[in-house]
């Protein structure tokens, strides 16, 4: 048993070990095959190339086949991501999953998964929904989770698949997301792993990106398809993208000239670029996955940290900043040690 200290009046007591939560295996999928711009012409998109790739950078995304389910691709990443961390599913006794398109309203998909995955353990599993900072929320709660001792060995999954979402017939918007499932195996260390993290959100923006339909008497009401301001979100993004990478620096007690690698929302090559010209962080440090498979919402941060590790970018010891921003409007950081 750990020991604890503390007086016996009533306070609390601290436990004497600090417990750290440290990454120890990554895992992604995406499904089928890449659809490419000119796929996406051919299906009657009125769209080009050069006019998709010009503004956003993207070159191809992965759709899921009709009756795929976020949960579906969160299971492939997930037994990747454990495989990566040399851990069984039954050890894993937390699922925080982020997602804006779950299976059901209710249950959550972390249970889905959870069953998928055969755990009978009876650990804890929820969603998290923060849109595309989805992620960063997930594994910062869970980092909370393991720190208080309670929690020893986490599964943050971010999985969507927004093509179910989108209006096809509006090429400002549906040219730029995808589907796919990224994950990470989250486990109790002595050494420091999630350095610092800060989470944010400011309802007062929830026009300028949001699905605004509701489910209400067996009927949507309202739009259920995926409406943005593209000019205001990147705006807003750049700016909150750096505030927040700026924060969780100056908690650890670093400069951006110590971050090996970054790696944002994977939302638009412009808002990459940008955001990186702002911290003054060299465009080489920055991980670009966006041109495979667009946004993938919160999938996005895992797909991208999974493709750079199996990729070898990625080593251990590397000083790594996840960042997103989203509908919400949300944003956050997670400062860490790989």
């Amino acid at each position: 048993m750990t020991k604890m200290r503390g007086e016996m009046n009533g306070a609390r007591q601290i436990p004497a070990t600090v417990i750290h939560a440290r990454i120890t295996g990554t895992g992604s999928y995406l499904p089928g095959a890449p659809v490419s711009n000119d796929d996406l012409r051919a299906r009657g998109i009125d769209t080009t190339d050069e006019w998709i790739v010009e503004r956003t950078g993207i070159r191809a995304r992965h759709l899921a086949a009709e009756g795929v389910t976020s949960s579906d691709l969160a299971l492939e990443a997930s037994r990747r991501a454990l495989e990566a961390a040399g851990r069984l599913p039954d050890e894993v006794d937390l699922i925080v999953y982020a997602t804006s398109t779950p299976d059901f309203i209710f249950p959550s998909s972390a249970a889905i998964l959870q069953h998928k995955l055969g755990i009978k353990n009876g650990g804890a599993a929820f969603d998290v929904q923060a849109v595309c900072t989805g992620f960063a929320y997930g594994l910062a709660v869970a980092e909370k989770f393991i720190r208080s001792g309670s929690h020893k060995c986490a599964l943050v999954v971010g999985a969507e698949v927004f093509s179910r979402i989108l209006n096809w017939e509006d090429r400002g918007t549906c040219v730029l997301f995808g589907d796919g499932a990224g994950a990470v195996v989250l486990e109790a260390s002595e050494q420091p792993g999630i350095l610092a993290s800060a989470l944010h959100a400011d309802g007062s923006y929830s026009d300028i990106l949001s699905v605004p339909g509701q489910v209400s008497h067996g009927q949507v009401i309202g739009s259920p398809f995926l409406q943005m301001d593209g000019k205001a979100v990147f705006k807003f993004a750049v700016k909150v993208l750096s505030e927040a990478a700026l924060e969780v620096l100056g908690a650890a007690g670093m400069e951006t000239d110590d971050i090996d690698w970054l790696i944002p929302h994977q939302a638009n090559i412009r808002i990459l670029q940008a955001t990186a010209r702002k911290l003054e962080i060299s465009e080489d440090k920055v991980i670009v996955s966006v041109d495979c498979h667009g946004n993938t919402s919160a999938a996005s941060v895992p797909l991208a940290l999974d493709q750079a590790v199996r990729g070898g970018k990625i080593k251990p010891g590397d000083i790594l900043l996840l960042e997103g921003v989203g509908g919400g409007f949300t944003w956050g950081a997670v400062l860490l040690r790989f």
